[in-house]
């Protein structure tokens, strides 16, 4: 008697935890189904509990050509999302006592000696003061080209832009001081960022869907790749190629550093798995990358190192980061208090991410 009662409530548990589970289930489809008809969602979605998938799907086309539907093996741009991996590998550097985050950058990029107070930690946390390379290239880069890392040193060298602001005085998220980490790993570890990358942390992880991808710079085949898409002046959907080659993300296609990573939902997953473990770095190194800088004056920036940081009364410690660039729009957030895990990856970058992110996580506690 006393066994058959223990089975049964066994049973009912089961039954209301796979009940339960079900219910957040169809709740994640029926939002994501009414924003992909809404044409405000189109890509993949993975939303995990402890490590374990609760929801995982994927919505529209990774070609609209040819009619391919993105799958959960689909490869994206993540754009900013990559910066995460620029500070792991400048982490790993510093692990082997390669390099120290207050080094300043002159030691490694002498070129650029007269930003003599700028350090490789101030880089990382975006308190450097550089101004964007972006803007700079678009009035003096020949656009018949396309720039690589050392051409953003080389401009820099010739023309000397002003900071904004002196380092440590301020936080200004900025695209080139991950640039010039890239360059500083290639520098010192002697290989090129990729192969790094590969060697150091997407191999060790199995993340096999992992890798720079430059599609005008280094053009190859990759199967199964979403194809980003923006909007243009008609509403049609377009390639970015398709407004020639001045457009910056053609001339801009050899740099890395601030984005050029391509990955998939489940090698996300098994990165964010990692990084509650000490596979990669310990708790020590956790604690830079994920606690918010404060510049000179004692004030939050709310970023580690390649991570956002924030803190909810109703979630606990969250860091994030999202990523934009045309044709893409990503997403990586992870719960650390409750080890709860949100990745979007989209191919079109007119899909915004905030407007539903709120009801994500309504969803996911319930």
């Amino acid at each position: 008697m006393r066994r058959t009662f223990l089975l049964t409530t066994i049973g009912l548990l089961l039954c209301n935890l796979t009940f339960g589970q079900s219910v957040q289930y169809k709740q994640f489809d029926s939002l994501f189904n009414t924003l992909f008809k809404q044409k405000m969602f189109n890509g993949n979605v993975l939303i995990a509990d402890k490590g374990k998938i609760l929801f995982e799907k994927s919505y529209g086309f990774a070609n609209e050509q040819t009619g391919q539907k993105i799958n959960n093996q689909t490869i994206f741009e993540l754009a900013s999302v990559s910066k995460q991996f620029t500070a792991m590998a400048i982490v790993l550097l510093a692990k082997q006592g390669k390099l120290n985050y207050d080094d300043k950058i002159s030691k490694y990029i002498p070129e650029l000696a007269f930003y003599g107070n700028i350090s490789i930690r101030n880089l990382l946390n975006h308190t450097g003061g550089l101004p964007d390379y972006m803007e700079i290239f678009e009035e003096k880069w020949d656009k018949t080209k396309i720039a690589t890392n050392q051409d953003i040193i080389n401009v820099f060298a010739k023309y000397r832009p002003k900071v904004i602001f002196e380092p440590g005085e301020k936080y200004e998220y900025s695209d080139t001081g991950y640039t010039l980490l890239a360059l500083i790993i290639e520098r010192i570890s002697d290989k090129n960022f990729g192969k790094f990358l590969s060697e150091n942390i997407f191999q060790p992880l199995k993340m096999k869907n992992t890798f720079i991808y430059r599609s005008r710079f280094e053009p190859k085949e990759v199967k199964n790749y979403a194809l980003g898409y923006v909007t243009d002046s008609l509403g049609h959907q377009v390639l970015p190629d398709s407004f020639g080659k001045e457009f910056y993300t053609y001339y801009l296609d050899g740099i890395v550093g601030d984005g050029t990573v391509n990955s998939t939902i489940e090698d996300l997953l098994k990165w964010d798995s990692a990084l509650y473990t000490d596979k990669l770095v310990d708790a020590k190194d956790k604690g830079l990358i994920f606690n918010s800088v404060k510049t000179n004056n004692g004030k939050e920036t709310h970023y580690g190192f390649g991570w956002f940081v924030g803190n909810s009364k109703k979630y606990g410690k969250i860091v994030y980061h999202s990523g934009g660039w045309p044709g893409y729009s990503t997403y990586i957030e992870r719960h650390l208090d409750n080890d709860k895990t949100i990745i979007i990856l989209q191919n079109r970058s007119e899909a915004k991410i905030n407007s539903f992110l709120q009801k994500v996580r309504a969803i996911l506690y319930n």
